[in-house]
């Protein structure tokens, strides 16, 4: 597990998990999360039952879709790339495998918050939508992100460039060209793009960043290495 790196007032908790101590076999192997990647039914069943042990409840599990829905959870409502809750004992949470998860919650500790952002979600404005959910002043927002692709690994063409460049020109110093591919091809900086866009936002209490999925093989599961492979949970909760 890791266990996040931010200054949360008294009654939020928080955690991500890695790919070490679960029952899941290779390519899965052990912690895998997901129960839409083709992983044993029953390891996923006990990589879960083990996760609950270490929560107040069972968590929320959405059904990510790469895009910026935001629902409260005990909505019912479970198509979405990110969740909120001022319920107690309520875990949102998101599964991640080189997209970004991001945490949030406000410093008086009365609202918290999960997203899911790959880079479809986080040019759709997912992280916007989830401040807006909070109905908080931003300025009273905190935000940890959790591991994901590093710098050196997210590779991307023209398309995804332009659609952070376009709208928010600054995004451009998140982009360097691929120094061993054709042109058209782009290193990104998914954290980057990500405080760029919570600055906007008005968020500016920011922490955590800076691992990478990719290249940390033995605690990361990471899509864009693997292929198949598993999924990690990065979770919040109200005490």
């Amino acid at each position: 597990m890791l266990q996040p790196d931010w200054p949360t007032p008294p009654g939020v908790f928080s955690l991500m998990t890695t790919r070490e101590g679960g029952v899941s076999r290779q390519p899965w192997a052990s912690f895998n999360l997901g129960d839409h990647v083709g992983d044993d039914p029953a390891h996923v069943a006990e990589n879960r039952a083990r996760l609950r042990q270490q929560l107040p409840a069972e968590p929320v599990w959405l059904r990510q879709i790469h895009g910026a829905t935001v629902v409260e959870t005990g909505s019912g409502l479970l198509d979405a790339d990110a969740a909120f809750t001022r319920q107690a004992g309520s875990v949102c949470t998101v599964l991640t495998a080189d997209c970004l998860p991001v945490l949030f919650c406000d410093r008086a500790g009365s609202v918290v918050a999960a997203a899911h952002a790959g880079w479809r979600g986080l040019a759709g404005g997912v992280l916007e939508a989830t401040v807006a959910a909070m109905q908080v002043p931003p300025s009273e927002i905190l935000v940890w992100m959790g591991a994901a692709i590093g710098p050196g690994a997210f590779e991307v063409g023209d398309e995804v460039r332009q659609a952070f460049v376009t709208p928010h020109p600054e995004a451009v110093v998140a982009f360097v060209p691929h120094p061993a591919v054709q042109p058209g091809k782009w290193l990104a900086d998914i954290y980057q793009l990500a405080r760029i866009r919570l600055n906007r936002a008005g968020v500016h209490a920011l922490y955590g960043g800076g691992r990478c999925t990719f290249n940390e093989a033995d605690r990361f599961f990471s899509y864009r290495r693997d292929g198949v492979t598993g999924r990690m949970a990065s979770l919040i909760w109200l005490g």
